[in-house]
């Protein structure tokens, strides 16, 4: 009798543990399954960091006539906002965009604060120094701006002269070749403003700046053109993942005309391709 219902025992047991392992397997099944998805999103998702997720939080000044400017609702507009906006849709992000003093936004991409700066920045060493830069999405340079009076031609005819600059701008190097004598302002616009006045010798800015302040009746005059430059996207040196998406963005928008596009609509013509 003893041995008959140790039998019976072993068998409810062996019954329990056989219906545990058939249990276990299935668990083991849906957790891969349930893994395989959650390794998939995440790595969508952590593909690249992002200060915001699903939006591509991007710096410009907001004073940089006709590249980003502040409209009476505090919205920026412009060259550079729409391009970020375009780069934004390529990345299936919403645009973040973050109004920034032009002096500090290489800082607030570098320290993490925003995702890029979309702010017409030159490619210079020193910059490189900072952040990585994508593959430049427009050309300009720097040209000397004075009052239609002014016998100016050249940069070495500023020897000594004041000259006017923005905050943070790289072409405080060419005035600084030829004079001590330097004013800085948070605006480009408002350094042509102030010339315009009477203010200051010169002002050196971006050519397509000081043609579109002329062209708005501006009372400035455009000289000699200094250097060729090239304006790309300043990202965080360790995202090297969302930099290569942004250069792949890039190159989509110049093959499909976007670019082109949004040049001609605010320049009428396209500053997006190397001059020759």
């Amino acid at each position: 009798m003893r041995k008959y219902l140790l039998m019976i025992a072993l068998s409810i047991f062996m019954i329990f543990a056989l219906a545990a392992c058939g249990g276990s397997e299935d668990e083991g099944e849906t957790s891969g399954d349930s893994n395989e998805t959650d390794s998939g999103d995440s790595s969508e998702e952590t593909a690249y960091d992002l200060v915001e997720d699903g939006q591509f939080t991007f710096a410009a000044s907001g004073e940089f006539r006709p590249f980003s400017m502040t409209d009476a609702s505090g919205e920026m507009t412009g060259f550079d906002i729409d391009v970020a906006n375009a780069i934004a849709e390529e990345l299936g992000l919403e645009p973040n965009p973050q109004k920034q003093k032009f002096a500090s936004i290489v800082e607030g991409v570098k320290t993490g604060r925003f995702d890029a700066a979309v702010a017409s920045h030159t490619i210079t060493e020193e910059r490189q120094q900072e952040v990585d830069f994508s593959t430049p999405y427009y050309y300009s340079g720097a040209q000397i701006f004075t009052r239609p009076d002014s016998d100016v031609e050249t940069l070495e005819d500023l020897e000594g002269m004041e000259i006017a600059i923005s905050k943070g701008s790289t072409y405080s190097t060419y005035a600084e070749e030829v004079t001590e004598n330097i004013k800085t302002y948070d605006s480009d616009v408002v350094a042509l403003q102030s010339l315009a006045k009477g203010r200051h010798d010169a002002v050196i800015t971006d050519f397509l700046t000081g043609k579109e302040a002329s062209g708005e009746g501006l009372e400035i005059e455009a000289k000699e053109m200094i250097e060729r430059s090239e304006q790309a996207v300043a990202v965080a040196k360790e995202n090297e993942a969302l930099l290569e998406e942004i250069n792949a963005a890039l190159e989509t928008l110049r093959e499909d005309g976007t670019l082109a596009e949004i040049s001609k609509e605010y320049f009428g013509e396209d500053i997006t391709t190397l001059p020759e």
